[in-house]
């Protein structure tokens, strides 16, 4: 369990992505299968040249199933201050030495497999991203070089528990079963840098694209997902879970264009749209309520009702008060989302806006 949150702010801490915890382990198991050394520690050299040395867990050797002698080593993912599922989960890896040069890749428990097309790997891979793999091969290739072993590697990544936390992930819904994805490009986590969290929705959007879906739904949460589902009957490949990222979807669109886009949210949510905010997360954008009452006494609302809308405690309160009087606030805000992203989408998308209230039901749309 991770400590609580100081009183005082400090630098958020950096942490090592599982990419880098795979490479640590797998030379650790490889380099003891070569020299009978175990070693507590593990030293990788990350993608932008930084030496990183990662202690391990447990580096032993064990005979495989077939009767074959292997090795394996694990270390405990520490992903810094960053909200990753995966800290605190132990990471290894099992290899084997086997004739053909070369470094093979195997899931072991609680790494998934590429079940769709649409991701950077084939279907039927284990999910251990380019990055990563990459990283893997050069410290092996290394290694054996080092020591004049002319064979190849059998690489096998594992993560204890990994098959429940994917349940917490994206991976399920972009045909990514039974387990984790092992992720990187730079092997550092940078803390609340949200990279992941916008590859997984490019991912989210490729994937559906290459299964031949036209129709998608970008929604912020499940609530707007349920309203999704319930409204168009779209499977559940097809709404792609933005969370506070609706840029993120928008400009994906110019590189990945669909026949048809709904984007659905929260009403407060949406309003930071409307504003022309593409992040709705609150610490980088707020709702307006001075803009909310302009917007409505260009709709009928009276000075009474502008007094009320710009006092008023919430978003909700607001669209609360507009209703009572007529006044179709959803609507508006809808329509000024509807701007804001047709700016962005390119002409041939069509795009949708819906806004929802707290208990799921449609409050406005802009079509």
């Amino acid at each position: 369990m991770r400590d609580e949150t100081p009183e005082q702010p400090a630098p958020l801490r950096s942490g090592y992505t599982t990419g880098s915890c795979a490479t640590a382990t797998s030379l650790a198991a490889a380099r003891l299968l070569l020299t009978g050394e175990p070693g507590e520690i593990a030293e990788i050299v990350l993608p932008k040249g930084q030496h990183v040395p990662m202690r391990l867990e447990f580096c032993r050797l064990a005979i495989a199933a077939d009767g074959e002698r292997i090795a394996e080593a694990g270390t405990i993912k520490d992903a810094g201050d960053d909200p990753d599922v995966t800290h605190g989960a132990l990471v290894f890896a099992r290899v084997r030495l086997v004739s053909e040069p070369g470094v093979t890749f195997r899931a072991g428990p609680g790494v998934g497999t590429v079940t769709r097309a649409g991701l950077t790997l084939p279907v039927g891979e284990p999910a251990i991203n380019p990055v990563p793999r990459q990283m893997m091969t050069q410290h092996l290739v290394v290694l054996a070089a080092r020591h004049a072993y002319r064979g190849g590697f059998e690489v096998t990544i594992g993560v204890e528990g990994g098959e429940a936390l994917a349940l917490k992930t994206m991976n399920p819904r972009l045909g990514i079963l039974g387990g984790l994805s092992i992720l990187g490009t730079t092997g550092i986590v940078r803390p609340f840098s949200c990279s992941a969290y916008i590859a997984s929705i490019h991912q989210g959007i490729d994937v559906a694209r290459a299964n031949g879906y036209t129709h998608l739904a970008a929604c912020t949460g499940n609530a707007s997902e349920d309203a999704m589902r319930a409204h168009y009957g779209l499977p559940d490949i097809a709404l792609i879970e933005m969370g506070d990222f609706v840029g993120a979807v928008l400009k994906h669109m110019k590189r990945a264009p669909v026949e048809r886009l709904s984007i659905c949210g929260g009403f407060g949510k949406l309003s930071k749209l409307a504003a022309g905010h593409l992040d709705l997360h609150s610490r980088n954008s707020s709702i307006d309520l001075e803009r909310l009452a302009a917007w409505g006494a260009a709709h009928g609302a009276d000075a009474a009702l502008q007094a009320a809308m710009r006092a008023a405690n919430t978003s909700q309160q607001a669209l609360g008060l507009a209703q009572a009087q007529q006044v179709p606030l959803g609507d508006i805000v809808c329509e000024h989302a509807l701007a804001v992203a047709r700016e962005i989408v390119p002409p041939e998308v069509t795009v949708e806006i819906f806004a929802i209230d707290r208990q799921g039901n449609f409050v406005g749309a802009a079509r």
